[in-house]
């Protein structure tokens, strides 16, 4: 029986008010939090209420049998605690039918992994406390951040409890081979790896509004047919994306809830298909084979790289230099100084720098609130300046750091 595994993908970033070089060693405060409470408003209006509520509905309308999946980061979850608990409750409420699985991340939505495996195994302790803490869930799938992934990373997850963790299904490394099977990094039966199926994915996350795709408007009929076609072809088709495509990427007049409301009533008429959460796909589906990724790949742009966050000399800069802060910054043991850290780590930062397409008006410059991405990297550097000027002020009195810090 084939299943269909839905998973979205949550995050909110804490962005950084404008800095100028004059606020370095006075000004400690880093976070926009006008910007951070109206964005986050925005998207809760837009996308999570009416979507939360939208598969409340069908899960109680299929008597729990429709299932799905979120991650989100623990820098959504905290501006949700201090800004919107209405929409914190409503995914609680989600999590309380049984039929919603909540997954592994970084805390801080972070590339930690590539740059410090101790903050990585620290991130991602905190935010299995948070789950665990917020969902009464203790989850056994992971997801890293922006689906970065390889083999060590698949073994590294391995190695830390995880039976599942999620990546993109990349046509080159796949070869004749299907997305729609589980599958395993080499030498290693004890995780599986469920690999995104991009194509259909895709079209409700990219294609589902544009009037020049030949296959639009794509209804849920239309889109329930692709997916059975898939019987006797697949065991599991991982339909994974961003939750703000339902909203606010794909506008409500798009028709984009209406298409929601409606797959899984098509789906489910197809007598062989019903839907599994990620942790039930893995205990129900053996791996067919070996999946086998020696560089890195994520879910984004075109090329499924690092580029979006390592692709300039600017990014890697201000990556290195965050990096370089962690001892001192942890020597301190002033914790919020470590939380202000660690937030700087969120790979939105870096995106925010990335100059790929900045003219051709891509994706880049829709999620970023910065003029230009030397913009970003500017602001990004002035606060860290400032973050090593109260290192340096405190770092032989760490008792005083908070004080300094506040």
């Amino acid at each position: 029986m084939p299943s269909v595994c839905f998973y979205f993908q949550v995050h909110q970033p804490f962005r950084l008010k404008p800095y100028d070089c004059f606020k370095i060693g006075h000004d400690h405060a880093y976070e926009d939090e006008t910007k951070n409470r109206e964005i986050l408003s925005r998207v809760s209006t837009k996308c999570y209420l009416p979507a939360n509520e939208t598969l409340l509905r069908q899960i109680d309308k299929h008597h729990g049998k429709f299932k799905i999946a979120y991650s989100i980061s623990g820098t959504a979850l905290e501006q949700m605690e201090k800004y919107r608990p209405d929409v914190l409750r409503s995914f609680q409420k989600l999590a309380d039918t049984g039929s919603v699985e909540f997954l592994s991340e970084t805390y801080h939505h972070s590339l930690s992994f590539l740059f410090s495996k101790e903050e990585f195994i620290r991130q991602v302790g905190l935010h299995r406390q948070k789950i665990e803490e917020l969902f009464q869930q203790s989850p056994e799938v992971f997801r890293n951040t922006e689906f970065v992934y390889n083999n060590e990373i698949a073994n590294f997850i391995s190695a830390l409890g995880y039976k599942g963790i999620l990546c993109e299904g990349l046509e080159h490394i796949l070869g004749y081979r299907s997305p729609n099977f589980l599958y395993h990094p080499p030498g290693n039966e004890n995780i599986k790896s469920l690999l995104k199926n991009y194509k259909l994915s895709d079209d409700i996350a990219f294609r589902f509004s544009n009037k020049e795709w030949s296959e639009w408007p794509l209804t849920a009929s239309k889109f329930a047919r692709w997916v059975h076609q898939a019987a006797g072809n697949g065991e599991t088709i991982n339909l994974f994306m961003d939750y703000e495509t339902f909203g606010e990427h794909q506008w409500p007049e798009t028709g984009i809830f209406d298409f929601l409301s409606h797959v899984p009533a098509e789906i489910f008429k197809h007598p062989d298909f019903d839907f599994k959460t990620p942790s039930e796909v893995i205990h129900a589906y053996p791996s067919r084979g070996v999946y086998d990724v020696h560089n890195l790949s994520s879910w984004a742009d075109i090329e499924r790289d690092l580029s979006a966050w390592l692709g300039n000399s600017l990014q890697h800069d201000a990556m290195e230099r965050i990096y370089g802060m962690e001892r001192e910054v942890k020597e301190t043991g002033d914790e919020r100084l470590i939380d202000t850290w660690a937030k700087l780590l969120t790979s939105d930062h870096f995106y925010y720098m990335c100059t790929k397409y900045w003219n051709d008006g891509d994706v880049h410059k829709y999620f970023s609130h910065y003029n230009t991405p030397y913009d970003a990297y500017i602001n990004f550097m002035n606060v860290l300046t400032d973050l090593e000027h109260v290192l340096e002020v405190n770092f032989e009195k760490p008792e005083h750091a908070l004080a300094a810090h506040s």
